[in-house]
């Protein structure tokens, strides 16, 4: 390991331990601890964006594309989003095992939860429809609330709040929601929707209409409660498992980096052999790269954390 990427790991760590740190997970995250040589499989490994996109045009031999966006676009317009819907639930509906670093995640948002010098909870930000994270949060008995963006319908561009308890509840006025409990409990935002396994309110940001719906909407952060918005205007950012060569992931960050006003937090960037175009996006973004898998930035973080790594379940 070279003194820079040592002086990196330190750096990162001692931050999330303040609870400074905000990881926004990718759909890259769900390859980690997957061997190479194995295919996705319902209930046993996610699929990987591509994946997906060839999976659901299986059964439309006129599409050619594996653009996750145009795949699901051409199905949309063919069938209607209710079969597109159907497909998705029916890929992310299935009990896939947490991954290290979703199990580390909950490990750490329950250290700094419960540390003596607490200074209140983690914030989790993910584009992922799947349910991984809040699993292995439930697995290690750790309290989370749930906060996803509505694709579809009359509230369609606003969030919907799953609380631990109690019925699901629609941020219609983002300035004077009081029922999140951040200085309490972890928050997960899904900021691309997600699948909803038991109040059957699934969304997905996923067609190029959704895209382009996102795009007119006002600036995510605005549609966040005030606790949240601060907390993403006042923490560096951990990305894990993306491309920035994926230009509607690039307008989901943009607006995150937005939020921030110009302040300086350092944030990085996990990706191992990036190529030069996402090293360039990452460079303008002024994000520095770790250039290494997320099972190798995992095992570091636990080491330098707990000194030994979390039994695999």
């Amino acid at each position: 390991m070279t003194d820079e990427l040592g002086q990196a790991y330190d750096l990162i760590c001692r931050r999330l331990t303040r609870g400074k740190v905000v990881p926004v997970l990718g759909a890259g995250v769900n390859l980690c601890g997957r061997p190479p040589d194995a295919a996705w499989r319902r209930g046993h490994y996610l699929p990987s964006g591509r994946e997906l996109a060839t999976a659901l045009a299986a059964n439309y031999p006129m599409i050619d594309s594996r653009d996750l966006a145009q795949v699901a676009q051409y199905i949309a317009a063919l069938e209607g989003e209710g079969p597109l819907y159907e497909e998705l639930h029916d890929v992310f509906d299935a009990d896939y095992p947490p991954t290290l670093l979703h199990r580390l995640l909950a490990r750490l948002s329950r250290h700094i939860r419960t540390a003596d010098d607490s200074r209140g909870c983690m914030l989790f930000v993910t584009t992922n429809y799947d349910d991984l994270l809040e699993q292995a949060f439930q697995e290690a008995d750790e309290p989370y609330e749930l906060v996803t963006y509505i694709a579809e319908g009359d509230d369609r561009g606003r969030f919907r709040h799953f609380p631990p308890e109690g019925k699901p509840t629609v941020i219609r006025v983002p300035n004077e929601y009081t029922g999140l409990r951040l200085d309490e409990c972890p928050v997960i935002i899904k900021l691309h929707g997600a699948v909803d396994r038991h109040h059957e309110l699934d969304s997905y940001v996923i067609t190029e209409d959704h895209y382009i719906d996102y795009l007119t909407r006002a600036d995510v952060g605005s549609l966040f409660p005030v606790k949240l918005a601060a907390k993403l205007r006042a923490s560096h950012f951990l990305f894990l498992g993306y491309s920035l060569r994926d230009w509607n992931l690039r307008v989901m960050l943009y607006r995150m980096w937005a939020e921030q006003q110009g302040r300086n937090f350092k944030s990085w960037a996990v990706q191992a052999d990036p190529s030069p175009i996402d090293q360039a996006a990452w460079d303008e973004r002024g994000i520095d790269i770790l250039p290494l898998k997320v099972e190798d930035f995992v095992t570091a973080v636990e080491q330098r954390l707990f000194g030994k790594p979390a039994e695999v379940l």
